[in-house]
């Protein structure tokens, strides 16, 4: 399957560049792939700030500096939790926008029961947005595109209504 990064990432990044706005990127099952997409324009370095992989609870504790109790309190895959490390990768990084991905990319569900092809998006900042994704399979190549390139859909959907 041909994924060309720079292609999907090419008009938020001009937007992003346009109005001279950064973003600092939280995600899961994406692997890095919505982080890819964004530094594959050239430019990038006007508006991406930073990234990183939470693919664990660890690692959203200690890459986020999300608490453990406050984690402990949060739903696996709702997007109240999505939101919570869009705003906190946002926050730490002093970015104008934060996105936040938490998915399962299959084959397998995940350890709480979500089935394969399930992504949770979030954006904050100027304006804050949600979406839940279901592809309804378990190909986890697919899925990765298939999230990477509704976060990038995301991210449109956002600049577009905070203009």
């Amino acid at each position: 399957m041909a994924f060309d990064l720079a292609t999907a990432a090419a008009e938020p990044a001009a937007e992003l560049k346009a109005r001279k706005h950064t973003i600092a990127v939280a995600e899961s099952s994406t692997g890095g792939l919505l982080s890819a997409a964004l530094l594959a324009v050239p430019g990038a370095s006007a508006y991406y700030l930073g990234g990183t992989v939470i693919y664990t609870i660890p690692a959203r504790r200690d890459l986020l500096g999300v608490p453990s109790d406050l984690l402990k309190r949060q739903t696996p895959l709702t997007e109240d939790y999505v939101l919570l490390c869009a705003k906190t990768i946002r926050e730490r990084m002093k970015a104008t926008w934060g996105i936040a991905e938490l998915g399962a990319t299959g084959p397998a569900a995940t350890p709480y029961g979500h089935p394969p092809g399930i992504c949770v998006l979030a954006i904050d900042g100027p304006v804050s947005r949600t979406v839940r994704l279901e592809t309804g399979h378990g190909d986890r190549v697919a899925n990765m595109h298939a999230f990477t390139n509704a976060a990038l859909a995301l991210l449109g959907e956002a600049l577009a209504a905070s203009r």
